[in-house]
């Protein structure tokens, strides 16, 4: 059973694909075109077209790939020197869902005019940070993403919900759920392993619009998939948005007083087919320690999670996106949630369904903890790269297991009773030009082991104070039209 047809038909794992497999699928298939298709500067995924012609240029083309101009794709990459080739991944191929024509894609790693991987590619980055860890702590980072989206339509007035209590909403209250199924089962179609979809709490009208926020949620797999996974759901579902005449956004603010959308992103770390997350059925003590480097290093990882001005508008006090570096137990006042782990050690499906005989089932593998400030604005492979360092950083640091003791809250750390509490944790940047200067202060630790290519960090510093919003959020946070403007600008980030 899988819902990918390349998976199906040849019946072998997506990750033990070879070039003779790709070529047998698409000769028994009828597929007329090839895409390559890669991530830009920009977060958005690039595509490259080819036609099938003959078996000796679909040959040429898996194994040689193809030449793009770098300097388009990166700012970093100066035109004088700017070709670079692209190498489809054999194991993320699919056919598009969309295309009249049937035609198989796969993404793409880039490399330089010398054949080595491009050091600053988003991929190359990922994998760096992802083999750094393993050599460090001997644990596999595996990662999943909470992606969340708004679409929008007009609004048709029957049967409203109740404004932001859309939280798994059934129809016909919710509107968007047939949408949202149909983008579920396309993003399998891409091998994307997902966990579950529902309605989330936003929805508002507003100018004889309908503004309805959905989420769908994925496995755990390895970070570098689970990177990939995204990037091809968010393709997914604009795709599918505009085949149907919606409108869709992840855009981390649309309105005030209005549920932002976040990209949570839950970790886990494996050693072989055991959750290192758990021991004796509590948090271990690796788990404390990736979470004490997520703690060290939060206020930079918003670099990588929050990149534009209308990121800062979300993580805002007394709302369910964070703004203080702290952790806790199913606790979303926190930056770090340790979520529910299945760790009491009770039958639950016995509980529920008494002839369901007891058994002793281990669960423990279903333990992650959840970083909450990224939203859809987010650089994918940076956001997880950058992820994994903090989670190796925790590991190198002495003082890991004090910094997770000092760094624990078990309350709403924005009830005013808990005041002092508040007022001895960090605060996460107010706009990109601080989350520039804390990537700064902090680069040297992203640097480290060659994960972050130093073009890579400068070019990200630049970015993000080229924003110029230092002051932005506190100018215009009474301004309803100008935060409505600024809003537009960047509806379809990431």
């Amino acid at each position: 059973m899988n819902a990918n047809p390349v998976v199906a038909f040849l019946q072998k794992p997506a990750e033990d694909f070879t070039k003779a497999d790709i070529i047998r699928f698409i000769e028994n298939n009828d597929v007329k075109m090839v895409n390559f298709m890669y991530p830009g500067g920009d977060g958005k995924l690039k595509t490259l077209n080819f036609v099938i012609s003959n078996k000796a240029y679909l040959e040429t083309i898996l194994t040689c790939g193809e030449r793009v101009d770098g300097s388009s794709l990166f700012s970093f990459i100066e035109a004088g020197s700017s070709d670079l080739y692209v190498l489809p991944r054999f194991s993320t191929a699919f056919l598009d869902p969309f295309a009249e024509i049937p035609t198989l894609c796969m993404l793409c790693s880039y490399f330089d005019k010398d054949g080595q991987p491009l050091a600053s590619a988003p991929e190359q980055t990922l994998k760096k940070a992802c083999q750094a860890f393993r050599e460090t702590t001997g644990m596999e980072f595996h990662a999943m993403g909470e992606l969340e989206y708004y679409v929008i339509t007009e609004d048709s007035a029957r049967f409203p919900a109740i404004d932001q209590h859309g939280y798994h909403e059934s129809s016909p209250y919710a509107k968007m759920n047939d949408f949202r199924q149909k983008c579920m089962l396309y993003i399998a179609q891409t091998g994307g392993q997902i966990k579950y979809g529902h309605s989330e709490v936003g929805n508002f009208t507003e100018d004889g619009l309908l503004f309805e926020q959905n989420e769908i949620e994925f496995l755990p797999v390895y970070a570098e998939r689970a990177a990939d996974q995204l990037m091809l759901a968010k393709w997914v579902i604009r795709n599918l948005a505009y085949k149907m005449d919606l409108n869709v956004t992840f855009a981390p603010k649309i309105t005030v007083g209005k549920a932002g959308s976040g990209l949570h992103i839950h970790m886990r770390l494996m050693k072989g087919e055991k959750n290192q997350m758990v021991e004796n059925g509590v948090l271990s003590e690796a788990a404390r320690k990736a979470i004490a480097g997520m703690m060290d290093l939060a206020e930079s990882i918003t670099a990588f999670g929050n990149k534009n001005p209308t990121s800062y508008f979300r993580l805002v006090p007394h709302q369910e996106a964070p703004t203080n570096v702290c952790w806790g137990d199913r606790n979303r006042s926190v930056l770090v949630r340790v979520p529910l782990g299945w760790t009491a050690g009770i039958d639950l499906c016995h509980a529920a369904n008494p002839l369901e005989p007891e058994t002793n089932i281990d669960t423990s593998a279903k333990q992650t903890v959840e970083m909450r400030s990224p939203d859809g604005s987010a650089d994918l492979y940076q956001l997880m790269a950058g992820l994994c360092v903090a989670c190796r950083h925790g590991f190198e640091m002495e003082n890991a297991l004090e910094v997770a003791e000092r760094t624990y809250v078990n309350v709403n750390i924005h009830d005013v009773a808990n005041a002092d509490k508040l007022e001895k944790l960090a605060q996460l940047p107010d706009s990109c030009c601080a989350s520039a200067d804390c990537l700064e202060r902090q680069r040297a630790v992203y640097e480290a082991k060659g994960v972050f290519s130093k073009a890579m960090i400068d070019g990200i510093i630049s970015q993000l104070r080229a924003y110029d919003d230092r002051t932005l959020r506190r100018d215009i946070e009474n301004n309803h039209d100008a935060i409505k403007q600024l809003v537009q600008n960047y509806f379809h980030c990431g």
